[in-house]
């Protein structure tokens, strides 16, 4: 993947990825007859972002405005300010994705748009602008869900990967192990009871004074720590083998930390981060390996901004070849809120024939699949 960034006046990042093919990829661009042209959509948190997909796994352009800089200073996503970019940057990166394609408007066959889960007022702005193109330019409209986008992701660059495979998606907000049955058909075997995995990292990575965002500086640090140095707590949930639980991992670190404080001990830092993503990690890895192993499947796959930590990508390729399972992960660029990822989602929708109407609007809970269990045991 080739990346271009560029840092524009007020600190939110542009960024344009591309295939690294070159002639390849512009000989590719040219539409045949059957081929499916999706413009897609995504503002469901801090990036606003635009690509134009082909046949699902073709990707042509794909537009990221990443407003990580500007939240930083609070220490997370401020969803006022995000909502108040996306507007700000929405028609650009779209006018971008367009260009970079090679393609107009009347060449996109639908409109694809992430409409849950997320902040509501980011979801909102995406919906928004998607539900009007699709109303000006009579094109149908098709809604994606943000989890199945990140699935997704993957069959962006594993061209070979089908259903069914098992996935474990791990972000700042979610964490689930997901049998794939078919394209836009899930099962959920597994989900947090508390924080999710991303969570965890930026609460960690705050306390022990790295900052925000947590994944990205706990894995560099870890880099320079022993893992062995200290041992802290992965949670087993006895009534559900594949539900994660990461509040008392944090708990145990935090007092850690407020010992060593009140002891005068000075804090390695590296070496926190390293024993809490090592136990972050083998709880994932663990999981994930042993649903593939007795749901009978050879093929497993991760996605999710937390996808893209070094250490879990390192483990889980280890134990997948350890278990003769064929492992598929996306770039780490991927990996993070794009919209790429959409546009592949809703290529199978749209050959299944789902179509969204104009009263489309954000869901920010919505949930994957009918059977998905909420905080509390709740079932939807």
């Amino acid at each position: 993947m080739e990346i271009k960034k560029n840092v524009e006046d007020d600190g939110v990042i542009f960024m344009s990825i591309k295939d690294n093919k070159g002639e390849e990829a512009k000989e590719s661009v040219s539409k045949k007859e059957g081929d499916v042209t999706i413009l897609a959509i995504e503002s469901s948190c801090d990036e606003t972002a635009a690509a134009v997909v082909r046949n699902g796994r073709e990707v042509l352009s794909n537009i990221i405005s990443s407003q990580i800089a500007l939240h930083t200073i609070y220490g997370g996503v401020v969803p006022e300010i995000a909502s108040r970019k996306h507007v700000e940057k929405m028609n650009g990166c779209i006018k971008t994705a367009l260009s970079e394609a090679g393609v107009t408007l009347d060449d996109i066959d639908a409109v694809a748009v992430t409409y849950g889960p997320g902040l509501v007022g980011a979801l909102l702005v995406g919906v928004s602008e998607a539900k009007a193109i699709a109303f000006a330019t009579g094109k149908p409209l098709i809604g994606v869900h943000h989890i199945e986008g990140h699935i997704s992701a993957n069959f962006i660059e594993n061209k070979d990967l089908e259903p069914p495979f098992v996935c474990l998606v791990v972000s700042g907000g979610h964490s689930h192990l997901v049998v794939v049955k078919d394209y836009g058909e899930y099962e959920i075997i597994g989900q947090t009871r508390d924080d999710a995995a991303g969570e965890a990292f930026d609460k960690v990575a705050r306390a022990i004074g790295l900052g925000y965002p947590g994944g990205p500086k706990i894995d560099k640090a870890a880099k320079e720590g022993n893992p062995d140095a200290f041992t802290f707590p992965q949670a087993k949930i006895d009534d559900a083998e594949y539900d994660f639980s990461f509040s008392g991992l944090k708990s145990s670190v935090l007092n850690y930390i407020n010992q060593a404080k009140m002891q005068g001990q000075e804090l390695d830092q590296a070496d926190v981060a390293a024993s809490f993503q090592k136990a972050v990690v083998e709880v994932l890895v663990s999981h994930a390996i042993k649903a593939c192993k007795e749901y009978g499947y050879n093929k497993l796959a991760i996605a999710g901004g937390v996808a893209s930590n070094s250490g879990l990508r390192e483990l889980m390729e280890k134990e997948c070849a350890a278990n003769k399972i064929s492992f598929y992960r996306p770039s780490p660029v991927l990996c993070t809120d794009n919209a790429a990822m959409i546009g592949a989602a809703a290529y199978y929708e749209y050959q299944k024939g789902v179509r969204f109407g104009l009263d489309m609007n954000a869901v920010p809970n919505l949930p994957l699949g009918d059977r998905e269990r909420r905080y509390h045991g709740r079932v939807r």
